[in-house]
């Protein structure tokens, strides 16, 4: 029993203690993890383009990833939404298989070229490590939603190399317009601990330049808030179309292996009739192209069809990669229809699409000043917020909760996948009810 007399400050010495240790614990889990995947990914796309025919066997990369998942992953297979889902309904464990599956899909698509991420390989091997702690430590389950949480964290920040944004990336992403702050310690001390974990291995993080930017006057802070709408349209399109796609997929093709074994052909072919790799991969080098010069204006919506196939069909990755090539490549096209420099806003629609496309304006905007300095603060939290506004009530995480409706008034705790089918409910109850009044 605690001591009344005691300072309250006291009390809290254990508490900060004990999550310190567990953070540290997550953060050197998850952090190695990251770090080897990044190798493993350095080595996978290296090798895909010294070898570009590999792209060739991209249907069977997919049919072999599809296939074990098939057989071994069901329990797994939601990957980031299982994570948000047990956060906000602890049931059971994530099993162990969920880290090591992920990181072999994911490696596997960048080899033989997929385009995908890398977040969600972080994200999920981080809180499937973060979670075989429940046991070992007997943790009740509201510390182990904290558990996840921290693990979110770890995973996001050491893959990208932004601690701050990766500790917000873990409190902002369960929920529209609501955060834990319970889980705000945790988070904080995973993320950085792990960040730095990824660096004693001897992680290197892409540095992006970023020229001058602008002062903030009347006439830029209208044309950022223009470009911000664009943004969160941009991400809107890009998280309906690979919902739909993945829906359409599983509703026309009931064995699983053979949807990626599609997706992967009509990629392998796309790139051949291209007759460029442009499009596929990370796309790192096109990002930092973005920010040196100005670039072809339908960058973005190849990279957006290569991405959309990819993910849609079923292979195994991230998003937010790809939304930051987005991103960076719609902000260079905007640029001179804005009278901006192209690098200024090639950083802010890095951030600001993946803001509007994941509905997390705070940690992306905190990423933005990780990445490219203070001085784009205001700007990238003006397109942030304005991105979030616009992309609506959907989002590339289908089992984030409505805390706060961004506009409309929405049940709190309905998922977001579910906000369509809420809506057309309420649409034939209130035509019931005007019928009835007339």
């Amino acid at each position: 029993m605690k001591n009344p007399k005691l300072p309250e400050q006291l009390h809290l010495l254990p508490y900060i203690l004990k999550w310190c240790l567990i953070a540290c614990l997550i953060a050197a889990l998850a952090g190695s993890a990251s770090a080897f995947f990044l190798f493993a990914l350095d080595y996978a796309t290296h090798w895909r383009e010294t070898h570009p025919w590999i792209i060739w066997l991209l249907p069977l990369g997919g049919f072999a990833v599809g296939w074990l998942y098939l057989k071994t992953g069901k329990p797994v297979e939601a990957g980031n939404n299982l994570l948000i889902d047990e956060i906000h309904d602890p049931k059971k464990v994530i099993p162990l298989r969920m880290a090591p599956l992920v990181l072999f899909g994911t490696v596997m698509s960048h080899l033989f070229g997929a385009s995908v991420g890398r977040e969600g390989t972080a994200v999920q091997m981080g809180g499937a490590l973060a979670d075989q702690l429940t046991t070992l430590l007997r943790l009740r389950p509201q510390d182990r939603r904290i558990l996840l949480m921290a693990g979110i964290s770890a995973g996001f920040a050491s893959v990208f190399g932004t601690p701050m944004a990766g500790a917000l990336f873990g409190l902002e992403v369960l929920a529209i317009g609501r955060m834990r702050y319970d889980a705000i310690l945790p988070c904080f001390v995973a993320a950085i601990a792990a960040d730095q974990v990824g660096l004693a291995w001897g992680v290197h993080h892409t540095h992006y330049h970023m020229g001058g930017v602008v002062p903030v006057a009347l006439a830029s802070v209208a044309a950022v808030i223009a470009a911000g709408v664009i943004f969160g349209l941009v991400g809107m399109v890009f998280a309906n179309s690979t919902h739909r796609l993945s829906g359409f997929m599983k509703r026309h093709v009931s064995y699983a292996p053979l949807r990626p074994f599609i997706g992967g052909a009509i990629v392998a072919v796309a790139v051949w009739a291209l007759g460029t790799q442009r499009y596929i991969g990370l796309g790192i080098p096109v990002i930092v192209e973005a920010f040196q010069q100005p670039l072809a204006p339908w960058d973005f919506l190849g990279k957006m069809v290569f991405t959309v196939t990819s993910l849609g069909t079923g292979f195994k990755g991230g998003e937010v990669t790809p939304l930051f090539y987005i991103g960076a490549t719609v902000g260079n096209a905007l640029a001179p229809l804005l009278h901006l420099p192209f690098s200024m806003l090639a950083g802010i629609g890095f951030v600001a699409v993946f803001a509007g496309a994941a509905n997390t304006p705070i940690a992306s905007t905190i990423m933005a000043v990780e990445l490219f300095g203070p001085e784009i603060g205001p700007f990238a939290a003006l397109a942030c917020v304005v991105a979030y506004l616009f992309s609506g009530h959907t989002g590339i995480y289908h089992a984030q909760r409505v805390g706060q409706g961004k506009y409309l008034s929405l049940p709190e705790g309905l998922r977001i996948g579910e906000i369509g089918a809420y809506k057309a409910r309420r649409r034939e109850e209130q035509a019931s009810e005007n019928t009835g009044e007339k």
